[in-house]
């Protein structure tokens, strides 16, 4: 319960990563915007996060328009009461080697993953300023945000894109007491890995599940991550035992990546 009563508001919440943290901070005390592209997917999480004697709101949001975001925020603020916590989780995966990249498919990305989490911290921050609140911003980074993964080379870049974001943004707004960290996952049991196992396979001739099963056993601990490992490690992100913690974007991958 160390963030009970806090509204945290969490994109792509509606499947996977996202949903999971939801879940787990609304365990944890808080009260949940849960924000996705997909409506029949947010009012699902929302009803399991009412079961869990918390307050939910859903907003229907494509990260990659700036003004869906401003208004996603202040829908939570209005709904819930106030606002404390922004969880920039929302982005895509894409399997191409860089030779084969076409412009459509790198616009694409970027504005989900990079230009999304940007707007994301934009209204998040602005609204801590306008409640002189002392906010958390939390972004979604990964292992290929470390090291860059072949095949995976734009996705890659998008994510070390977002650990550069997280750094300045901890720098610029940290006079206003607004923290800003990432996460980044390794190897998780969702469906977009399934994607990027399916992909990989198609491109490569490799059989369905041999990329998946290749990576899961370089990992130390010997087993995928599961979407509530990612929950947990962004618990303490939201929590206050990180309040002294900001432009830092820890690895959680049970020992894939090493820094």
């Amino acid at each position: 319960m160390h963030i009970d009563g806090k509204v945290v508001l969490v994109t792509g919440a509606g499947q996977g990563i996202g949903r999971a943290i939801a879940l787990r901070l609304a365990r944890d005390g808080a009260h949940i915007a849960i924000v996705d592209v997909h409506d029949a997917k947010t009012k699902a999480v929302a009803d399991e996060v009412v079961k869990l004697g918390r307050k939910a709101t859903t907003f229907k949001a494509d990260v990659t328009q700036r003004d869906e975001v401003y208004a996603a925020i202040e829908h939570a603020e209005k709904t819930l009461g106030g606002f404390d916590v922004m969880i920039n989780n929302a982005g895509i995966a894409q399997v191409q080697p860089l030779s084969a990249v076409t412009p459509d498919e790198v616009d694409k990305i970027l504005k989900v993953n990079v230009q999304g989490v940007l707007w994301g911290i934009q209204a998040a921050a602005k609204k801590f300023q306008q409640r002189k609140h002392k906010g958390k911003i939390i972004n979604a980074s990964s292992v290929a945000g470390h090291d860059g993964f072949a095949m995976l080379g734009v996705y890659s870049a998008t994510k070390f894109a977002v650990r550069a974001l997280t750094q300045v943004a901890a720098q610029e707004y940290a006079s206003d007491g607004i923290t800003v960290n990432a996460y980044c996952p390794g190897i998780v049991g969702t469906d977009m890995w399934v994607e990027i196992d399916q992909r990989f396979a198609d491109l490569t001739g490799a059989a369905v599940g041999a990329t998946y099963k290749k990576y899961v056993e370089g990992i130390a601990l010997g087993r995928a991550q599961t979407p509530e490992d990612v929950a947990a490690f962004v618990s303490f992100l939201a929590g206050p035992d990180s309040d002294y913690m900001t432009g830092q974007a820890p690895l959680i991958d049970g020992g894939l990546v090493y820094r």
